[in-house]
């Protein structure tokens, strides 16, 4: 019993055999993905994806490299597509000043606006953050106080001190193969304290493939190996540190337990 909640089935890299990706994903145990859009354009293939499959599920959003891009991306729209049974989440939204991609104010703009959708629809929300800490969390208060909605922090690389910001506002942390790598200390240690019912995992597939397949394309089978790595990093027994992950992303991401 192993949940990605973290992927991207419709991405060059395992799209063109997605079927082969799926299947070595369950002959390794993982019973649910979270198929994760980042454009609008992708919305209906990630979707189609998702209805298809029975242990995937799909969310809509905007990525903050994006916002620039989808100015009439607003909260009725996403709120609109997130009815669908399959969509179970908002995102992947948030804050990414490392590349500036598109303009800060037009990111924070779309930020509140995915937060919004989440409130509303009901369904979480999955931010992306990074280089943004002190932004995100003022915006995530912020709107928190607007009226309560559920999220979780995405490839979770912030310092520890945004880890209990994100968790004092009841927000789960994923954590993906970057756990494994070497240079990855502060991480671990955050990881390594992160409370049971708070803590998700996940591949970012296609992207960072954890220790031991560094280096390739990243698929939904490699979560087992992040799951492996944080149980002995946390001194868990990996059969419970799998299943309690799973039973976490089926909490938070409610339509998935239907």
């Amino acid at each position: 019993m192993l949940a990605d909640s973290h992927c991207h089935l419709n991405y060059k890299g395992l799209v063109e055999d997605q079927q082969a990706v799926l299947e070595r994903a369950r002959a390794r145990g993982v019973t649910a993905m979270l198929n994760i859009a980042t454009r609008e354009s992708e919305w209906d293939a990630v979707l189609a994806t998702a209805e298809c499959e029975p242990d995937v599920w799909a969310t809509v959003g905007i990525h903050p490299h994006e916002a620039d891009q989808h100015p009439d991306v607003d909260t009725a729209r996403l709120v609109e597509r997130a009815r669908h049974p399959r969509v179970a989440g908002i995102g992947e939204s948030g804050l990414d000043y490392h590349y500036d991609h598109s303009d800060r104010g037009r990111q924070q703009a779309s930020f509140r606006a995915h937060i919004a959708a989440a409130r509303e629809a009901g369904v979480p929300l999955v931010v992306h953050t990074r280089d943004a800490e002190d932004d995100t969390a003022a915006i995530l208060a912020d709107e928190m106080g607007k009226g309560d909605y559920a999220g979780v922090i995405h490839c979770f690389t912030a310092s520890g001190a945004f880890a209990d910001k994100a968790l004092e506002l009841g927000f789960f942390i994923s954590i993906s193969g970057i756990v494994t790598f070497k240079n990855a200390r502060d991480l671990q240690t955050t990881a390594a304290r992160i409370p049971a019912d708070r803590l998700l995992i996940e591949t970012d597939a296609p992207f960072l493939a954890p220790v031991p397949h560094r280096g390739r394309t990243g698929e939904p089978a490699f979560v087992a190996d992040t799951a492996a790595f944080l149980a002995t990093l946390r001194g868990e027994d990996v059969h419970e540190l799998q299943h309690y992950t799973a039973a976490n992303f089926h909490r938070l991401f409610a339509k998935t337990a239907a």
